[in-house]
Order: structure tokens, then C-alpha cells, then sequence
């Protein structure tokens, strides 16, 4: 896997329209990690595509009324087999993050990735999701000031509003994984 121009080259694209400039062009310096799952504990299917591409049919579920019109995005998702599906490229600002804040900073989608990982809180995620977790995160720290002390979870940049990735994140494989080098 290869970065280009701020995408991946063996992830497979769905431009979202859901993006914009980072102030005076800033270089993304923090991760974020997420989880989702549409409908929520359902997975597969094209919906998580739909919601970041603003596409979503409202009808199509119950759940999708309340959250069609979102104007929402990550940069990429890691579906349950590991495939990496990017929506943004990585040198813009996609709208992932939400009210939110990192040391003492407001706005972390002004300086930060967000990487979706499609799951649940309480679910555990599979070993291919945290393979392609890793190895994109070990290729954005070759090519960004991202450290593994800059990499946090939803629910830490937005605490109370945000539970994700959830108890079910092992954080302490993951951060093992950062020590291998890339294939």
C-alpha cells in the first residue's frame, strides 16, 4: 500500500462531497479513531457508503430518517474483512469529528484523520480490521506528524457525546502492531 496524493492506493474510493480546506493548509497531525455501523449492529451493504457519499435514502431504514441528512464523513473505513474504503483525502478536512477537542485545542478536524472502523462499542473488531487498521496508520506516521501518542479515540476527543470506539477496542494490540514495519 502506497499513499498518493493524499490517497491510498489499495483502498478502493468513494469520494465523499462532505470535506473542505484545512485552515492555512494544515498537515494533519493527530488520528482518530471511530466505529459505525448502519443500521446500527448491522453490517455489510452499501449504507456507510451512502451516509459519506450524502446519498443515504432516508426510507430505506428507520433509523436512516434521523441521520439522512447529515452532512458527515471520515477519510476512511475498515469494513469487518478488512477492506479499506477511502472518502476523503487525507491532506483535507473531513467532517468526522464533530464538536471536539484534543490538549487544550477545539475543532479536531481541522488537524486530525478519522479512520472508521465498521462495528460497535460492546462488538469485537476482527484481526483483519486491525491488520489494515495498522498497517494504514503505520504508512499516515511515515508520511504525517502522527505519533502513537497522538492517535485517541472518539470518545476522547468528545467525551460525553461520543462513545466510540468502545470498550470493545484493543488498544494495546493495536499499539503493537504500530512496531511492525510495513509490508
Amino acid at each position: 500500500m502506497k499513499l498518493e496524493q493524499g490517497w491510498l492506493s489499495a483502498a478502493r474510493r468513494v469520494p465523499s462531497p462532505h470535506f473542505n480546506q484545512r485552515p492555512d493548509d494544515e498537515v494533519p497531525s493527530l488520528l482518530v479513531i471511530h466505529n459505525i455501523s448502519l443500521p446500527p449492529g448491522e453490517f455489510g451493504g452499501p449504507w456507510i457508503d451512502r451516509l459519506f457519499s450524502g446519498t443515504l435514502p432516508a426510507e430505506a431504514h428507520p433509523y436512516f430518517a434521523e441521520i439522512a441528512h447529515l452532512r458527515v464523513a471520515a477519510h476512511c473505513l475498515i469494513r469487518r474483512d478488512g477492506e479499506v474504503v477511502q472518502y476523503v483525502p487525507f491532506d483535507q478536512r473531513a467532517w468526522h469529528a464533530g464538536v471536539s477537542q484534543f490538549e487544550g485545542r477545539e475543532n479536531c478536524n481541522d488537524f486530525s484523520i478519522g479512520i472508521e472502523l465498521e462495528g460497535t462499542d460492546d462488538l469485537p473488531y476482527t484481526e483483519a480490521q486491525y491488520q489494515a487498521l495498522g498497517e494504514v496508520t503505520r504508512l499516515l506516521m511515515l508520511h504525517y506528524p502522527v505519533t502513537p501518542q497522538r492517535i485517541t479515540g472518539h470518545s476522547d476527543i468528545a467525551p460525553g457525546r461520543k462513545t466510540d470506539p468502545g470498550p470493545a477496542f484493543n488498544w494495546e494490540m493495536y499499539q503493537q502492531l504500530l512496531q511492525q514495519p510495513l509490508p
